[in-house]
């Protein structure tokens, strides 16, 4: 008997959790052929809608994205719960978060008279306003967010119906650093063991091929090479730079490992 997930997932017992979700049957829809058709060409490659959603869902979610990595037929995901940012919201912000990540299909996101009129509708209902909260702190319906368009999108790419995932994904619980250390380094590996590339950094569509691009945009790659050799002081320059990012979702991807130490323990 399947268990549910709120009996697996539990932020008073860790925060950290490595989801991995597999394509129906194992099939390799998430590659750079789907059956004997190559891609088309024009159109975005499925492994860069996932990554592009990714990057959405941490904007507008209580979930941060600590690492990735998109295979041709699975994904994994290493993320926190962040259950105490969603409580900081105002009732506005959550019904804003949400209606960007769910947007009614008449309304017309662009126009703000109709967003905040639709708001306003979500706020006179004190109890949705609750429900929406639980929902954007969520590991299901951050999966569901992340899944369920990439779904509809292929499926009518390749004009047919049907699942496009396994019903539910993998949850995995981070208990202790060793096994944050442990899920980041086969989180970065996967690819490499897959065939994929021949080196993470090479890896595409991953957080470790992220990593160390922005490093090498900020001319960094010495301090790195310096902190492998066991410098201290190289070792705290490479945290720093590694957690200066520009984007909500870059520091979720640079951040989740060091302060992991001060945020679940």
């Amino acid at each position: 008997m399947t268990t549910a997930r709120k009996e697996i997932v539990d932020p008073k017992v860790t925060r950290l959790y490595h989801c991995i979700s597999k394509c129906v049957r194992g099939g390799y829809l998430l590659g750079e052929k789907v059956g004997d058709e190559k891609v088309d060409e024009g159109l975005e490659n499925r492994k860069q809608w996932i990554e592009d959603r990714l990057q959405f869902l941490a904007r507008h979610f209580a979930v941060s994205v600590g690492g990735f990595a998109i295979l041709d037929n699975h994904l994994h995901i290493l993320v926190r719960l962040d259950p105490h940012v969603a409580v900081d919201w105002t009732d506005e912000q959550v019904v804003r978060n949400w209606l960007a990540i769910y947007p009614p299909c008449s309304l017309e996101m662009n126009n703000e008279k109709l967003v905040q009129q639709a708001v306003n509708k979500e706020l006179a209902s004190p109890q949705r306003v609750i429900q929406l909260r639980e929902r954007l702190s969520s590991l299901s319906w951050f999966m569901k967010a992340l899944k369920e368009p990439i779904s509809r999108m292929a499926n009518q790419i390749d004009g047919c119906s049907g699942a496009f995932w396994q019903s539910r994904f993998k949850s995995i619980a981070i208990l202790d650093e060793e096994a944050l250390l442990a899920t980041c380094v086969y989180i970065d590996l996967n690819p490499v063991a897959a065939g994929i590339a021949l080196t993470p950094e090479e890896s595409p569509h991953t957080s470790v091929r992220q990593r160390v691009e922005h490093v090498r945009e900020q001319g960094n790659i010495e301090v790195l090479k310096l902190a492998r050799q066991g410098s201290v002081a190289a070792s705290q320059a490479a945290g720093q730079q590694l957690t200066d990012c520009p984007s909500q979702f870059d520091r979720q991807l640079f951040g989740i490992a060091s302060d992991f130490c001060v945020q679940n323990h």
